[in-house]
């Protein structure tokens, strides 16, 4: 797993890149640009580029956090 270039919520920008959200969850891009194509993953696409609007990434986070405590 990377580390992340990122130390807190607070420093992420208000619309993260599918590298940006590489770097939050320690992926690869290959891999980030998969998990950006998820159905319930929260991207705005802008002509080719796509944007992750950071509070919207947060809560979506939070989701996949509780779906694996209601698992277990």
């Amino acid at each position: 797993m990377r580390k992340s270039k990122y130390n807190s919520f607070d420093e992420l920008p208000l619309m993260l890149t599918v590298e940006d959200v590489s770097h939050v969850l320690g992926i690869g891009l290959a891999h980030a640009y998969e998990v950006a194509h998820r159905r319930d993953f929260p991207t705005i696409t802008l002509g080719s580029r796509i944007i992750v609007p950071r509070d919207k990434f947060m809560q979506w986070i939070d989701e996949q956090a509780a779906k694996k405590t209601e698992i277990l």
